[in-house]
């Protein structure tokens, strides 16, 4: 196996695995719930869906021709904390899954060292995919840690719970 695929798979995997901590954090999560926000600077588990979808649509679309900030895409009002149900954020956020995964599998193994731009800025597909990877982990953080907040002592733990 090439380091490019293994890069690949690699890559994959771990998108992969951030999807499911966050639909895992909130499987028992209301709808009504998903808007609670806990202080007036923060965002709710319902923004940071959206936030993440309309960001993923953006930087993968079009990925290696076009800047991963799209006209299109109004950042603002992924922060703005409406009604949506958790099914119609879940719909969101299986088509920006799937706009992902449909470029991550397209990239070939010499498209990994060419320069893409994201805000202007130049650099390679790994780096802009790792800085997309990061960016994901931080917000899918952020919804984990609410979901807990509101699940107090029903919380499922994702991994291996503490000792008690």
């Amino acid at each position: 196996m090439s380091t490019e695929t293994n890069l690949k798979t690699t890559i994959s995997s771990l998108f992969k695995k951030y999807k499911e901590l966050a639909e895992n954090a909130i499987a028992d999560i209301s709808d009504q719930d998903l808007h609670y926000c806990p202080n007036e600077v923060s965002n709710s588990i319902a923004v940071l869906f959206k936030h993440i979808s309309g960001n993923m649509q953006s930087r993968f679309s079009d990925f290696l021709i076009s800047d991963g900030e799209k006209e299109w895409r109004d950042r603002n009002a992924e922060f703005e904390n409406k009604n949506e149900s958790k099914a119609e954020l879940l719909e969101k956020w299986a088509h920006s899954w799937r706009i992902l995964n449909e470029t991550i599998t397209q990239l070939e193994p010499e498209d990994f060292n060419k320069i893409v731009t994201v805000n202007q800025q130049e650099m390679t597909v790994v780096e802009a995919i790792l800085n997309q990877l990061t960016h994901y982990a931080g917000h899918i953080g952020q919804i984990i840690y609410i979901a807990k907040m509101i699940r107090n002592e029903q919380w499922k733990y994702l991994s291996i719970p503490p000792q008690k």
